[in-house]
């Protein structure tokens, strides 16, 4: 769910029950990071071969299939380039994002 608070566009993400929230802006070109799909990647098992996990972890940047770690932000690519993150509290059941 994306929504704007005082002209800041904000992605919230329910990750196997935990909320995480990113600035709807990938940090590569500005695209809308937020609108992009929530996937998993491919990984490599014990046996050395690829398989499919962290479903649900990972957002896509849709303008050009950048990938990031909903909940720290980080790039999948490179650790350095993070999307910009904020706390999130949960109350009686609401979602609050700390600005």
């Amino acid at each position: 769910m994306v929504r704007d608070f005082d002209g800041l566009s904000i992605g919230v993400f329910n990750v196997k029950g935990r909320f995480y929230a990113l600035h709807n802006r990938c940090p590569h070109r500005g695209g809308a990071l937020c609108l992009g799909p929530v996937t998993g990647t491919a990984l490599h098992d014990a046996d050395f071969r690829f398989v499919y996990g962290r479903e649900g972890e990972l957002l896509r940047c849709a303008w050009h299939g950048w990938e990031f770690d909903i909940a720290s932000g980080r790039s999948l690519v490179d650790q350095r380039i993070r999307a910009k993150t904020f706390t999130t509290e949960v109350e009686d059941g609401d979602v609050y994002v700390v600005l």
